[in-house]
């Protein structure tokens, strides 16, 4: 049994990035960044109005000025702006040469072709322009490799001069369910039957992460069975749900070293999940999960979504924890990790309903874990502790 934090470790290092690919930009939302992203261009490229107003110099304050034409966005003065002059600008407009400040259009009073400003009306030198390089210069590191393509980033990629970004290939992940007492969601049950929840979690677990998931068949508890269905994967991962304990119906182990799979770990110091297996068979890599539903859910949070994150490119697919006020004794911890569903509210957690690994009515409940590393002590009502968030 190794910790969890060596488990994450040697996961993650036999998970190194797939193929880059090139694809659009609409296309590249919620991917990794497989390189940096350098602007091509500098933005803005001149000095640009932030208002509707009139273009002065300001060492011409306070006036009077006379206008002799405008400058828009798409559209600039072409001229260049001598002393007592002004240009009508608007929002995005290149300032005319000659000038480097706007004036509101609300502080001016015109004439006709004439603008003054009030006496007492103060004007800084600068006001309201967006200077040349503001927001990036040609050269710049716009998104480093391995950052998340969020709207934002696409946005800046779009403004540094892209049309299409390198990304990693979209890792395929096959979810195989095992164990007879399984049937489809919705199907009639027998006495010893149960729904198969697991494999349609483990599917929405990974919906807003870039990949392509297969819900394969249900395999009966039969060593001929699995190993032809493990052998006909052909996706970047094959998850088992199920069948990954030491009883005598748990064949998934076996299964996997008959088909070819070196396994790079199996139990884990963690509570719920202990019986976890991760390995690789070729350039597949394999993840067998507990069966019961909250441990395949905490070990899929802890090991599976960080593998595909980590085959997408992200340069830091762990999960992170957050500090939170305790809202309730904890006791003291053995030799594993152990993760609580709890509530926080209103930067409060506390633990809720059943804590047994086949209680998804508390799982539904919770929208966090607390995480209490191996050998922590108890801790008391109103004491730090650190939290994974669930929504």
């Amino acid at each position: 049994m190794i910790s969890l934090a060596d488990a994450q470790a040697r996961l993650i290092a036999f998970s190194q990035p797939l193929p880059v690919e090139t694809v659009a930009l609409k296309d590249a939302i919620g991917r990794w960044s497989a390189e940096p992203v350098v602007a091509k261009r500098t933005q803005p490229l001149r000095d640009l109005s932030a208002m509707d107003g009139y273009a002065v110099a300001h060492c011409d304050c306070p006036g009077p000025w006379h206008l002799i034409g405008e400058s828009a966005a798409g559209s600039s003065f072409a001229g260049e702006v001598a002393r007592g002059e002004a240009v009508r600008i608007f929002t995005g407009a290149a300032l005319p040469a000659g000038t480097d400040t706007v004036i509101i259009q609300e502080d001016v009073i015109r004439d006709s072709d004439t603008i003054t400003i009030p006496r007492d009306l103060a004007i800084r030198p600068g006001q309201h322009v967006r200077l040349a390089g503001g927001d990036f210069t040609q050269g710049a590191v716009l998104v480093e490799g391995g950052e998340r393509l969020t709207p934002a980033r696409i946005a800046l990629a779009a403004m540094g001069g892209y049309g299409a970004l390198f990304v990693h290939r979209l890792p395929r992940i096959e979810i195989l369910s095992t164990g007879d007492e399984l049937v489809p969601p919705g199907a009639p049950l027998g006495d010893d039957q149960i729904p198969n929840s697991n494999a349609v979690m483990l599917a929405a677990l990974l919906r807003d992460l870039p990949c392509t998931v297969i819900s394969g068949a249900i395999i009966p508890d039969d060593m001929a069975a699995l190993v032809s269905a493990i052998g006909r994967s052909d996706a970047d991962i094959l998850v088992t749900c199920g069948g990954a304990s030491v009883g005598d119906h748990d064949l998934v182990r076996p299964a996997l070293i008959e088909a070819g799979a070196e396994i790079d770990f199996w139990k884990v110091a963690m509570r719920p999940g202990k019986p976890l297996m991760a390995g690789r068979r070729g350039n597949q890599r394999v993840l067998g999960l507990p069966g019961n539903p909250v441990s395949a859910f905490v070990t899929a949070v802890l090991f599976l979504r960080p593998m595909v994150e980590a085959l997408s490119g992200s340069a830091s697919p762990l999960p992170r924890t957050v500090s939170a006020i305790s809202g309730a004794h904890l006791p003291a911890t053995g030799n594993r990790t152990d993760h609580i569903r709890a509530v926080l509210a209103g930067g409060r957690v506390v633990p809720v309903g059943v804590n047994d690994s086949a209680a998804l009515a508390s799982l539904a409940c919770a929208n966090a874990l607390i995480v209490r590393p191996a050998g922590s002590p108890a801790v008391a009502v109103d004491e730090i502790v650190d939290i994974l968030m669930l929504a």
